[in-house]
């Protein structure tokens, strides 16, 4: 019985989001875009929790900042992540086709991107929890690139069902989050590119590498994949331009496998490397970032203990080329 009521809450969920979806759809944009503005500032509001872990992350991320600005960068950042979810994400799969994405879509900097691409070599994409991070893949597919995002699968069957159907439209392949390594690695073998959101918290078991002046688990599975396959990462970042879902999609870093083969920790260069691409396009942007996001929820070991850095930890922050001897100690000495 409990099954069987589940399974219709389920389906009253899934219903109700499709009369909204199809009422949302006869408005234009503009007027879309307000209205989920002002549900994302009333969000902000009335999510006291939310709210608390959006401003703490400002905080410890933009110590120079007032209060005044941690809290307006929160509202705008709850702003942004209801426009998102709401106006873009319903406009979305019928504003942006394969004849309609000049419209919407300006591309800088993929050059070397779309030549690997059509040479039907495949690469790994990362992008986090910015911009319009749904955008990338689906871009990618509307252009007719074989492309496959990872992803977690939602909660409500029949959403998930309504969802990947939207997602896979023009030929983004959505591999499930949990259990997926071997499908990836059939995917790449024949010659079809990852696309992964790279600032999810990886729990005890990731890696932990410098994150706006703060240690943060990351998973290692991006970097195994790259380094077995020998392709390139490329982080790029979906940034929006204006309120009539217009982005500029570009690439904030391209990290060649010479790049790494060069070092020290190879695993450990690569993760680190193409998270702080991500830290990058946050601070371009830090409005469009998903602060209310726990990316920095497991803390290291040492950290926790109120113990020393370990030595092993400390040789590889000391590897990696762009660290200072000021951004080493803050995290050496760094408690949350």
């Amino acid at each position: 019985m409990a099954k069987n009521k589940s399974t219709l809450m389920q389906l009253l969920e899934y219903l109700l989001l499709r009369v909204l979806a199809g009422f949302i759809g006869l408005f234009p944009m503009k007027l879309n875009m307000w209205v989920s503005k002002w549900i994302g500032l009333g969000y902000f509001r009335s999510s006291s929790r939310r709210r608390k872990i959006a401003l703490d992350n400002i905080r410890t991320s933009f110590p120079d900042f007032s209060e005044a600005d941690c809290t307006a960068l929160a509202k705008k950042s709850m702003a942004h992540m209801i426009q998102l979810f709401v106006a873009e994400g319903i406009k979305m799969p019928t504003l942006i086709t394969p004849k309609t994405h000049q419209k919407h879509i300006t591309f800088t900097g993929l050059e070397k991107v779309t030549e690997r691409l059509n040479q039907n070599k495949p690469i790994i994409f990362i992008t986090g929890h910015c911009g319009n991070w749904e955008l990338l893949g689906y871009a990618l597919s509307v252009l007719g690139y074989p492309i496959a995002a990872v992803a977690r699968p939602l909660d409500n069957a029949f959403v998930h069902d309504w969802v990947l159907g939207v997602r896979e439209k023009y030929g983004l392949q959505i591999v499930t989050k949990w259990g997926g390594v071997p499908i990836l690695q059939e995917l790449i073998e024949q010659n079809t590119s990852i696309g992964f959101i790279a600032d999810q918290n990886a729990g005890d078991r990731g890696i932990q590498v410098p994150f706006f002046g703060r240690l943060a688990s990351t998973y290692k599975s991006i970097g195994l994949l790259a380094m077995r396959y020998n392709i390139p990462i490329v982080a790029v970042h979906a940034k929006r331009i204006s309120n009539t879902l217009q982005y500029e999609v570009s690439v904030t870093d391209y990290i060649e496998p010479s790049e790494w083969n060069a070092q020290p920790d190879p695993l450990y260069y690569i993760t680190a490397r193409y998270t702080r691409a991500i830290e990058q396009m946050i601070r371009n942007a830090p409005e469009q970032y998903l602060w209310l996001h726990r990316r920095w929820k497991s803390r290291p070991k040492f950290e926790l203990e109120g113990k020393p850095m370990p030595k092993k930890l400390m040789q590889q922050l000391e590897s990696l080329p762009w660290m200072t001897e000021i951004e080493l100690n803050k995290l050496a000495s760094a408690t949350i």
